[in-house]
């Protein structure tokens, strides 16, 4: 079958591993989908004989996956992705939920931006939701109307791509997210700091012998607007945590505020400068690779329950921008294709995460950081379904993005994606 077409009618998925981190449901099971949703779960479901067997034996069946931070592009930067080539690598990377950012061209800081974007999302076959900005024109001096974005159906706020430096601002956006029960995520990095953002002032800035991010221009935000979300009940995630020292803020100020969130990135709990040095541009994102103390950091808090959520930041450019000198090339890497073979191969085969936990970060408390009806097997509940191979190697080439910025390319990775289901219907098939 073709990567992309989407068939309607009620599946069997038979013989897989069930995996359900939402219900703790984690067993050999069949599932019976009708009409978009998950009628059962179980053994010894009678079959529709109008229903498509799908044989899961020696797969893991588990929710589909929901990334809460990505870059489609869409309006103003097409030529590295849209909407539509966006939703169609999600798929293929076992996504049925992404979150978009809001740093387009017009920003959405407006209804009419943010309603394009929904419209053209729901003739994706995935569910795209979106966040509105915090600040007009990502100027980060005036809120939006957060009350209209949010009746229009924003997911969230925020000004990711940069910092809202002005502190009275960021605490007007904690009153207004709490009053209409939002949640708020930012970019954490403080120009102040940076020479050039991308490149880790450290063994990869010295490399290349220039000037590059100083890890305090994360830490100085991090603790700056941790400690103004103190008591306001405001939802708050860090966005694509990169520090050890960021980390342990995040841990510090769980103990005391149960709003706190974070979210990392694959590619910050995979790699260090170290791939700048081989990779270049490939490997130059904001916030920076860092050491090696850092990705551990990452690591031991995805481990710990720290940071609740493993995101993309899936972030596409074109060949030609990437191949300008580094200073130049703008940061961010490709990620929905790669993110869940990264984590199975970076923290299940490593046993930091089992397989349920790394597959909640990845569905399951997303969504309920977004409060979205998605990341959980139950019936009645969205037949939103992956189904794959965890062990069987696949190489990352041929991504289905428009893009293929990442560092990654080339590499045989576990976890083979083979069908990954949306509201009962299948978005993507393994072709073979």
């Amino acid at each position: 079958m073709k990567k992309g077409k989407v068939l309607t009618m009620d599946l069997f998925i038979k013989g897989g591993y069930v995996i359900d981190p939402a219900n703790g449901y984690e067993k050999a099971a069949d599932i019976l989908t009708e009409n978009g949703k998950i009628a059962k779960i179980g053994q010894n479901i009678r079959v529709p004989e109008e229903a498509r067997v799908i044989d899961a034996e020696g797969k893991i069946v588990a929710p589909g996956l929901v990334d809460v931070h990505v870059h489609f592009r869409d309006p103003g930067f097409t030529y590295k992705e849209d909407i539509f080539s966006g939703a169609k690598a999600a798929a293929k990377g076992g996504f049925t939920t992404v979150v978009l950012m809001a740093n387009t061209n017009p920003p959405v800081d407006n209804e009419e931006t943010l309603r394009y974007v929904l419209e053209k999302g729901r003739k994706t076959g995935i569910h795209i939701e979106t966040c509105a900005n915090i600040t007009l024109g990502m100027k980060g001096k005036e809120l939006t109307d957060m009350d209209r974005l949010s009746a229009a159906g924003a997911a969230g706020f925020t000004d990711d791509g940069v910092p809202v430096l002005d502190e009275e601002v960021v605490k007007k956006a904690y009153k207004a997210a709490a009053g209409l029960g939002k949640p708020l995520s930012f970019h954490e990095e403080n120009p102040a700091f940076i020479e050039n953002n991308g490149i880790n002032a450290g063994k990869a800035a010295k490399h290349y012998q220039i000037g590059g991010s100083d890890r305090q221009a994360e830490i100085w935000m991090v603790k700056r607007d941790l400690a103004l979300a103190e008591g306001t009940g405001a939802e708050v995630s860090i966005q694509h945590i990169s520090t050890k020292e960021a980390v342990e803020l995040v841990r510090e100020a769980k103990k005391t505020n149960p709003h706190i969130h974070a979210e990392a990135a694959p590619h910050h709990f995979t790699l260090t400068e170290e791939a700048v040095i081989r990779h270049g541009a490939l490997a130059k994102m904001n916030p920076p690779l860092r050491e090696e103390e850092d990705r551990m950091a990452v690591v031991e808090g995805l481990r710990d329950g720290t940071i609740d959520m493993i995101a993309t930041d899936h972030a596409p450019h074109s060949k030609e921008e990437k191949e300008r000198e580094l200073t130049k090339a703008p940061s961010g890497i490709i990620g929905l294709e790669t993110a869940l073979s990264l984590g199975i191969r970076e923290l299940v085969d490593k046993g930091y995460l089992t397989m349920a936990e790394l597959i909640s970060r990845m569905s399951w408390q997303p969504s309920e950081f977004y409060q979205l009806d998605a990341g959980y097997l139950s019936e009645g509940g969205p037949a939103d379904i992956i189904i794959f191979d965890r062990g069987e190697l696949w190489k990352a080439e041929d991504f289905v993005s428009k893009s293929n910025n990442s560092p990654f390319t080339g590499e045989l990775l576990p976890g083979t994606v083979y069908y990954t289901i949306c509201s009962g219907k299948i978005v993507y098939a393994k072709e073979g």
